[in-house]
């Protein structure tokens, strides 16, 4: 249940940085002059595509955490100015990352935008942004459902609070999982280093894990609630 009225100058504040974070991944600042540049922009278009939708997501993680929870005390601030300092810090990385993934679909050699043995230490450095940006949304959470008394949540609102916290937690454990694969498989198989990214596969699993714990949690305290007393 939303229990925020007005945007609050924290919440413009982010907004307005993360509108300059999607605006550092833009394909090309400039409109192509030819055709050749208009297909050579079109090529970037997926990996912006999908850095958007990641950014997308965070920046909703973080907009209903104030639109479900009455906080803006000095622990939430510094927390989101943490979390906005990450995310502007680590867009270029995201979008190194997915240029270099779409770029080898396409068939362009991999080689030419990193070296073999600097592949280890890019997962390293991507996992690290996974795991500090979920990492304060998560800590975010468990304050947020530390304060349920004081903010009155009723019974489904903490079960939110704890799946979201699990969410963004699980999220965060993903790219750990991801850094220790890409540091021991960098020195053992390195032919192996591709298993650090599709680790976050994973994140799938873990959300419908969640979904479906909500969900038995849910039904759980429906049929309490109606059983004769």
């Amino acid at each position: 249940m939303a229990r925020r009225r007005e945007v609050s100058r924290i919440e413009g504040f982010s907004d307005s940085v993360f509108a300059f974070a999607i605006t550092l991944l833009v394909v090309s600042l400039e409109v192509p002059k030819t055709f050749a540049e208009l297909v050579q922009t079109m090529r970037g278009f997926p990996a912006f595509a999908v850095c958007f939708l990641m950014l997308f997501q965070v920046w909703w993680r973080h907009y209903t955490f104030f639109r479900s929870y009455d906080l803006e005390d000095p622990f939430v601030i510094r927390s989101t100015g943490a979390l906005l300092f990450v995310v502007l810090f680590y867009v270029y990385p995201l979008k190194f990352v997915w240029s270099m993934s779409f770029g080898s679909v396409e068939g362009r050699p991999v080689t030419a935008m990193i070296a073999t043995s600097q592949i280890p230490l890019l997962f390293v450095v991507y996992g690290a942004g996974v795991i500090a940006v979920f990492g304060i949304l998560a800590l975010l959470y468990r304050y947020a459902y530390g304060q349920r008394d004081r903010l009155q949540l009723s019974a489904t609102e903490r079960i939110d609070a704890r799946v979201r916290l699990w969410s963004n937690t699980a999220i965060a454990g993903w790219g750990v999982v991801s850094m220790l694969l890409a540091l021991v498989l960098g020195r053992t198989a390195p032919h192996l280093i591709a298993l650090a990214g599709y680790v976050y596969f994973g994140i799938g699993l873990s959300e419908w894990l969640l979904v479906r714990y909500r969900g038995r949690m849910c039904r759980r305290l429906n049929t309490a609630s109606t059983s004769p007393a």
